[in-house]
């Protein structure tokens, strides 16, 4: 049994508003979304694609008992990110 996973989905394009970090704000543009599920816990960060740093998406950790709760949990990040409107991380 895995007790960690993580994916990543390049060239996002926001929608208008992008998506909140804890670090810096809002960014958008061109994003890439990288989820690593460990401990129980989906963590998500974001950053301009091609770039070198991360961000923590703004609430994250999000739960996430098991590894297709955590992969569902990137897909919604990916579909927020497109959305835009200052995206946060979806709660369960």
């Amino acid at each position: 049994m895995n007790t960690w996973a993580t994916w990543t989905t390049q060239g996002i394009l926001s929608g208008h508003g992008g998506v909140k970090t804890v670090e810096i704000g809002v960014i958008t543009g061109d994003l890439t979304v990288h989820t690593m599920w460990i401990e129980g816990e989906a963590r998500l960060t974001v950053q301009y694609s091609g770039a070198l740093d991360w961000f923590t998406v703004e609430g994250s950790p999000v739960a996430a008992a098991d590894e297709a709760a955590a992969r569902e949990v990137h897909q919604h990040m990916v579909e927020a990110v497109k959305t835009g409107g200052g995206a946060t991380a979806p709660q369960p």
